[in-house]
């Protein structure tokens, strides 16, 4: 995969087309939700359905790991799903590139969502309370804590930045050797593999984000 070109200069940054690419995803997925949301869509009817068929099978799949904080959780969750689903697929169009096939996209979405693991963490009961059960069962465990949650945020962003990366490469390999041949097969593959990868980052994300939730019941539980 070729590095991202440099679009502009903002003082000494370089905009690439990643970043631009990034802000176009972000641009249209506002656009779309402001006008659906308010009925102006081409269509209401079946905008309005589609949309509230979306956030009901988001709605069921967090409720099946979190019932009792679905509601809390759900505008994160959503918003890291229609994301990562969207950037996955924009590679489908000529020319432009997955964001999510470049690594410092992945370690971003990583990022957002190691604080966000804490951030509910914390809110759920407490910092004290979150803290708490990085000594559990055992202090002498503390080390082994502080590993696992580096290592998972790595891991995060490095499998989905490798399975997208990897993705586009074969699609690019395959249509160099076979032309156009294989083009609809390949597409479905494409599509098929990205709503795979951005449904389990999120799956990882909500699981974390309910093991910090779980916690901190737990050490409520304790305390009581």
């Amino acid at each position: 995969m070729d590095n991202p070109v440099v679009i502009f200069y903002v003082g000494p940054f370089g905009i690439t087309s990643i970043v631009v690419t990034t802000w176009g995803i972000m641009l249209t997925l506002g656009i779309f939700c402001w006008l659906a949301t308010r009925r102006l869509a081409l269509v209401p009817g079946k905008v309005q359905t589609m949309l509230e068929g979306l956030v009901l099978a988001i709605e069921d799949n967090i409720n099946t790991v979190i019932p009792d904080h679905t509601q809390q959780v759900l505008p994160f969750i959503a918003t890291l799903w229609i994301y990562i689903v969207t950037a996955n697929l924009t590679g489908l169009i000529p020319q432009l590139h997955s964001p999510t096939g470049n690594f410092s996209v992945t370690a971003g979405l990583a990022l957002l969502v190691f604080l966000s693991v804490h951030w509910f963490g914390i809110s759920s009961g407490g910092i004290r309370n979150y803290l708490k059960h990085y000594l559990s069962p055992t202090p002498l465990l503390l080390p082994f804590h502080l590993i696992s949650e580096v290592t998972r945020t790595i891991a995060l962003a490095v499998r989905l930045f490798g399975n997208i990366m990897s993705l586009e490469l074969a699609a690019l390999l395959v249509l160099l050797v076979a032309g156009l041949l294989v083009p609809v097969p390949l597409l479905m593959l494409h599509v098929v593999e990205a709503l795979v990868q951005a449904y389990i980052f999120g799956m990882l994300a909500l699981l974390y984000v309910a093991g910090a939730m779980q916690s901190q019941r737990e050490s409520n539980k304790g305390i009581n």
